[in-house]
């Protein structure tokens, strides 16, 4: 059995580094592994959305992860007990959510539940002032981040996700998370079956895939990650969208589009959503209202 110590993890690009490390340190199949927080004093939701996946992941590879619940320092322990992490595996403790967005597995998509769960966990606690419309317009969208990534992305084992609404700081934190092939490796593959083409360099394809309409459907044209509105509505509001894919990176917040490509990677796809939690009213021009429009 193998011990893999879990370090503090915020969520700048160091700590995605670190959570990739994490899982080349699980990359055996029928292995056992226990996970030891004894350094660890914090974990964002990109973590736990992380570590869920990854621990399900090495089930799926017929191993074991081993949670060490008494290395936990007593403020990650508040924190996974809050957000439901340590009731998902095994840790049968009462938990009140409090200012988190529940850690969530789905292994099987259901998409009344995930929207329910996007529309009352993540954007109807207040937390944003945002009219219902515009509400469940972006709801829609991060409903499609679920569905590419078991339509396009092959995860075997699922999609993760979880959020925590920082009142200090004014954030609203949302990350999802799959282990499928990549948002590269669909771009490139796509590419070599229609065009021949490849070699194709990840931050090409990231700005590929974030443009309006493209899809690695058949003909290229479809859906595609549908984020048109989540992007804009970022910016308006402040916040951020962060994806790392394979060795690919995505960044859009009020003063940039930024794609790159990164030294390191791992398999699969997080998407990092920051809000920023301020007085304005956020909502569609149509709509006729007495506040600031978006």
């Amino acid at each position: 059995m193998k011990t893999v110590y879990i370090p503090t993890i915020n969520d700048q690009s160091s700590d995605f580094d670190r959570l990739f490390f994490v899982a080349s340190q699980c990359d055996f199949w029928f292995e056992e592994y226990r996970f030891d927080f004894s350094i660890c004093r914090f974990l964002r939701p990109n973590a736990v959305a992380f570590l869920g996946g990854l621990a399900r992941l090495v089930e799926s590879r017929g191993g074991r992860v081993h949670f060490l619940w008494d290395t936990l320092h007593v403020s990650v322990r508040n924190t996974l007990m809050k957000n439901g992490f340590m009731p998902a595996f095994g840790n049968f403790v009462s938990f009140n959510s409090g200012n988190s967005v529940p850690y969530r597995e789905d292994r099987v998509l259901v998409a009344s539940d995930i929207v329910n769960f996007l529309k009352v966990s993540w954007l109807g606690r207040g937390w944003v002032h945002i009219s219902p419309l515009l509400g469940d317009a972006i709801v829609g969208r991060v409903w499609e981040i679920y569905a590419n990534a078991a339509e396009h992305g092959h995860s075997q084992v699922g999609i993760y996700s979880c959020g925590q609404h920082f009142p200090q700081m004014g954030e609203l934190k949302l990350s999802v998370v799959d282990f499928g092939i990549g948002i590269p490796t669909r771009v490139r593959n796509y590419f070599a079956q229609l065009q021949g083409a490849t070699g194709l360099r990840s931050d090409s394809c990231m700005r590929w895939a974030f443009q309006r309409g493209a899809s690695t459907n058949s003909g290229g044209i479809g859906r595609g990650l549908g984020l048109d509105l989540l992007k804009a509505f970022v910016k308006a509001n402040s916040g951020s969208l962060e994806v790392y894919s394979n060795d690919g990176y995505a960044r859009i917040d009020s003063s940039q589009e930024i794609y790159e490509a990164r030294q390191s990677s791992f398999q699969g796809t997080i998407f990092n959503i920051s809000l920023t939690c301020n007085e304005a009213y956020y909502h569609f021009a149509s709509e006729v209202v007495n506040q600031p429009l978006f």
